[in-house]
């Protein structure tokens, strides 16, 4: 075989690339082995940049347009739920903004854009596709307009997201790509989050454009090849923590893409800042996960607050195409990275050690004519570069050769007063966020069984066993509700109790006993988006009078209550009436039955539910029917500061296929479900009803 000439030589490297001593892992390459591996590394990594844009084609067009710009500064981006109650006022009936963006101010300096999440862990409790959810918002497109432009009001870009596994729900007219960019072009939306998308595809960048709303793309992962760079500006980072820091891929490879790092459960955020700072991206504050609080301590609050008013400040050095990580340093355990722009450098430095250090930190020669600017202290620095940082802190210098204008020596300032207070000094104590349950008033108690009810006999010691089917949280404590005897939220409860004998309806409130609540009282919700979605005409459809009730509101049940006479049921009576003593798994018995409740169903529409009395083998040892596989029902209300949760119990006859990240099944008695509520018009669904409760004497 023939040598190849070094041309050739170099043209086949370049097309089709060469092993590294420091290949990529995952999202990120590592870092040097030890101080005096750096500049081998150095070269090393450069060398491959170099080859693997060649090889990707990547041109930078798009972080050259003037509309996907701002995300090269998008530093602090929570992701949100929309249940969130410091973002919607649902007595009101209004978004809260402000309030919202107030609270973030107050905690951690704020935040650069959001990522509003209207979907999961909701979906699948019927056929609501994802972007029904979004239209389903209350005040529909409009209400979700103004509260885009209340966000860019105060200087922040809103993202929503998309989700390639939502394939079983209710069918699009056109593809996912034009619609996403219909619905972000109507509601004024800057950018979409890619959940699960190992690189948002290209499709969705032309249709972006078509729309003439052209958005920013940020996917879950990283792109699953190079050249995706070229149209995601943005993505999340899901990185490693190792002591030597390493750096993004992406940011190498375009030093304008944005990655915003992403640990979402972790409680102690001080790797991800230090990796996101050394790295110059963001960080996802994200708190509210799926209706579960996971808050930031105080003083990864604080590190946030002073890291992001850093990193805003200078953002123009930190997409600088000269980046030198692991620029030299001299103490042990602090590394640094290194920004020229023009006759200026800027220093983002970690202190990755547990102690703090103090003395010179960078192998910089300090040039005549220079000055330097201990940017985390807020101080000029006069010789060596010589200066404090705390265990596991931060720091960062500015050198230029002008003196502080007034612009800078503002801002020096504020940072001199603000670390006048350590990080240390701030409480590092996670704390979970208790919950209450809701009142349910007491009924007039009666001695007559009423027509239609079931009386349930009192038990002095009901074992209340029961345990959230949450998909992620795992068994942390936060998760799923807190009942009034525990002293947190967790996933499993187990309680015995006294209960006081109630009466019970035999079956769910059916259509024909809702129309005779409507025409009795001429009810009408504020809120009436859904309501009675699949009657027609004020009418429910021919042959459906003895179904159970649907598309009806948490606040609709209570109100038909109130007029019944009755209330709905704590979570306890209803697993009481349908489990008796005897802690079965079903209310026929311990196994499942197909004759004795509805065949699950898993189409792109709803077929509707069964009649109540379809299915009498399935009664419980009370002879209370149909609890199980036919609809949801509503039981308790559980809040805490930030989120507002209905306790499902029985389980629907729906689910789509295609995915485990739809909302899950609780036909087993020991199982409920959690459902975020933010507004009868999104909370209302085809698979949801209710029974009520009276209380005995």
């Amino acid at each position: 075989m023939r040598r190849l000439a070094p041309a050739l030589l170099a043209t086949a490297f370049l097309l089709f690339g060469q092993d590294t001593k420091y290949p990529p892992q995952g999202q990120q390459l590592p870092g040097p082995p030890s101080k005096a591996d750096t500049a081998e590394w150095l070269a090393e990594v450069q060398h491959w940049r170099a080859e693997r844009r060649l090889r990707s084609g990547l041109s930078g067009a798009a972080y050259e347009r003037p509309e996907l710009q701002w995300a090269q500064s998008s530093f602090m981006q929570p992701q949100a739920m929309v249940e969130d109650r410091y973002l919607y006022d649902p007595v009101a009936r209004r978004y809260t903004v402000d309030r919202f963006l107030d609270d973030l101010d107050k905690r951690y300096g704020g935040i650069d854009s959001i990522l509003l999440w209207p979907v999961y862990p909701n979906i699948g409790i019927d056929n609501r596709n994802r972007y029904d959810l979004l239209r389903d918002m209350p005040g529909g497109i409009a209400g979700l307009k103004q509260m885009v432009a209340d966000f860019h009001r105060r200087g922040v870009r809103v993202l929503f997201p998309e989700m390639p596994w939502d394939m079983g729900t209710r069918a699009e007219p056109r593809s996912f790509p034009e619609t996403l960019a219909a619905l972000m072009k109507e509601i004024g939306a800057d950018g979409v989050n890619g959940d699960t998308f190992g690189g948002v595809p290209q499709p969705y960048r032309a249709a972006s454009d078509a729309a003439g709303h052209p958005l920013v793309f940020e996917p879950e992962g990283y792109p699953e090849s190079d050249e995706m760079l070229n149209w995601d500006n943005m993505s999340w980072g899901y990185w490693k923590y190792p002591f030597i820091p390493m750096i993004s891929r992406g940011k190498w490879l375009e030093t304008r893409h944005m990655v915003n790092v992403c640990d979402r459960w972790n409680k102690d955020k001080t790797d991800n800042l230090q990796a996101a700072f050394f790295n110059g991206v963001g960080y996802e504050t994200w708190e509210n996960i799926w209706g579960i609080w996971n808050g930031i301590t105080e003083r990864d609050a604080e590190a946030i607050r002073r890291v992001a008013k850093i990193e805003r400040r200078f953002a123009g050095f930190l997409t600088s195409p000269g980046w030198e990580p692991h620029t030299p340093t001299v103490q042990y355990g602090v590394f640094a990275s290194k920004w020229p722009r023009g006759e200026r450098t800027l220093w983002t430095i970690v202190n990755r050690t547990a102690y703090d250090i103090d003395g010179t930190q960078l192998a910089v020669p300090a040039r005549s004519g220079m000055h330097y600017f201990d940017l985390w202290h807020g101080v000029e620095l006069e010789g060596p570069l010589a200066f404090p940082i705390e265990a596991h802190g931060f720091g960062a210098v500015l050198a230029q050769p002008a003196p502080a204008d007034a612009s800078l020596a503002a801002f020096l300032k504020e940072m001199h007063a603000m670390n006048a207070k350590p990080l240390a000094s701030y409480p590092k104590e996670w704390r979970f966020l208790p919950q209450q349950i809701v009142t349910i008033d007491a009924t007039e108690r009666v001695a007559q069984e009423p027509a239609g009810m079931v009386k349930i006999p009192a038990a002095s010691a009901y074992r209340f066993a029961v345990e959230g089917i949450e998909i992620e949280g795992g068994d942390d404590v936060g998760v799923d509700v807190q009942y009034p005897w525990e002293d947190s939220p967790r996933r499993h409860h187990d309680q015995r109790m006294a209960i006081q004998s109630f009466y019970i309806d035999k079956y769910p409130v059916t259509n024909r006993q809702f129309a005779e609540f409507l025409n009795a009282t001429h009810y009408h919700p504020a809120d009436d988006h859904n309501f009675l979605k699949d009657w027609n005409g004020g009418r429910y459809p021919a042959g459906w009078d003895n179904r159970p009730v649907t598309w009806v509101s948490l606040e609709d049940a209570r109100a038909y209550a109130k007029w019944a006479g009755k209330r709905l049921p704590h979570e306890w009576e209803w697993q009481y009436a349908a489990q008796g003593l005897d802690s079965r798994e079903y209310p026929w018995g311990n196994h499942w039955c197909d004759e004795c409740a509805p065949h699950q169903e898993h189409g792109r529409e709803l077929s509707g539910t069964s009649p109540v009395d379809a299915f009498p083998k399935g009664a419980s040892p009370f002879g209370v029917m149909d609890l199980t596989g036919n609809v949801w029902q509503w039981t308790d209300e559980v809040v805490d500061e930030h989120t507002r949760n209905g306790i499902l119990r029985g389980g629907g006859y729906y689910r789509p296929s295609g995915s485990r990240w739809y909302f899950p099944s609780a036909y087993k008695l020991t199982e409920h479900g959690k459902y975020l509520l933010i507004a009868p018009s999104k909370d209302r669904s085809g698979t949801v009803g209710f029974r009520c409760v009276k209380d005995a004497s």
